[in-house]
């Protein structure tokens, strides 16, 4: 199985933290519910990372990666242990497959391992594997659709080990773009007739990628990385007002920049954010037989810039929205509420993780 610590797809209903680990910040998030089954966000909070500290998904400074967790924990003040986390789509193989319905547990995990071997690129002994029935298959009658997941062992092993050297005991590995999705699916199903057959982008800004998915009932219609993300707009202020990296990063978040900061630097950042999704969303088109969505949703540290979903609709004709996945929600005391709806859009996929508690 993928994980002794619980399955990558394992239920948890006990006290849970959502913990994100990303190439700039880690960020956590830990949600309650109430007796009418509303969501609480009980305590969100972020640290930044230095840059290189994670590198295209892999962890190269341990022991700072592991200390930023610890202070990210006392800074959120949560109590709870356990956490769910994710790994990128890039260190995670997914697979659909079709197996007959009824088969034991451990028919079906001996036929999960047989076809597992024809699409992983190397040996089962060094991966963790793991799979969840998606439900009957459309296509054959009696059959199963299952979906099964493979990641190398020592990717598992380094967050886990992450977790543990933080204090906190891991129960969940996801993936990351599920754990959004899962965030996202919250919001979808408030547009119009529930979000039904809606066409959605999603575009998570993060500091070095983009990261797009079109979602429709749930299903991926479509997804791509750019190279483009907010690092961007902290190299723009380093060059224009000579801070260092830490400072430029710093007023960034704070909004403490110069009165000409809107016009010479933010305005031309928001002009090539726009161009990008822009693009992707050609690329969309001109892959699959779409020519539109419903809504461009927008989440990550940049997703919140002024002006930049009006700049989005009027470049690209469809409606836009910054995707807050506390949205509906209840709000514990501790919340920070004007700190936590400027950063909202950031928490997307450790609100995903934190919701793996309740989906049972």
């Amino acid at each position: 199985m993928l994980l002794s610590l619980g399955s990558l797809f394992s239920r948890q209903p006990a006290a849970m933290l959502g913990l994100d680990i990303s190439s700039s910040s880690v960020k956590l998030v830990e949600l309650g519910q109430d007796k009418a089954g509303r969501f609480i966000l009980e305590n969100c909070a972020i640290v930044p990372l230095e840059r290189g500290w994670i590198t295209d998904g892999n962890i190269e400074k341990f022991d700072e990666v592991a200390d930023a967790v610890r202070r990210l924990v006392k800074k959120s003040g949560t109590k709870t242990k356990s956490v769910a986390m994710a790994l990128p789509p890039s260190a995670v193989i997914t697979k659909k497959i079709v197996l007959p319905g009824g088969l034991s547990d451990q028919e079906l995990e001996l036929q999960v391992e047989t076809e597992a071997n024809q699409y992983i690129p190397f040996p089962l002994d060094e991966v963790s594997l793991d799979f969840c029935i998606l439900g009957p298959s459309a296509n054959s009658t009696g059959d199963v659709e299952v979906l099964i997941a493979a990641s190398r062992r020592e990717k598992v092993q380094d967050i886990q080990g992450l977790a543990e050297a933080a204090g906190l005991k891991p129960v969940v590995v996801d993936v990351e773009s599920y754990a959004s999705r899962l965030a996202a699916s919250r919001l979808i199903a408030n547009m119009p007739n529930q979000g039904r057959d809606s066409v959605v982008a999603l575009f998570e800004v993060g500091a070095m990628t983009t990261s797009m998915q079109v979602i429709r009932n749930e299903e991926v219609l479509y997804d791509r990385d750019q190279a483009f993300g907010g690092a961007q707009l902290t190299q723009m202020i380093v060059r224009q007002y000579g801070f260092s990296v830490e400072e430029a990063e710093s007023k960034k978040r704070s909004g403490e920049l110069p009165d000409d900061y809107g016009a010479l630097v933010l305005q031309p950042f928001v002009d090539s954010l726009v161009q990008e999704v822009g693009r992707a969303l050609q690329f969309f088109f001109t892959s699959t037989t779409h020519n539109k969505v419903d809504m461009v949703m927008l989440a990550g540290g940049s997703a919140a810039l002024p002006g930049l979903t009006e700049a989005v609709t009027k470049q690209t004709n469809f409606a836009c929205s910054v995707a807050n996945p506390f949205q509906g929600m209840e709000m514990s005391s501790s919340i920070r509420m004007n700190k936590m709806e400027r950063e909202a859009p950031s928490y997307l996929t450790s609100c995903g993780l934190a919701l793996r508690r309740f989906l049972l």
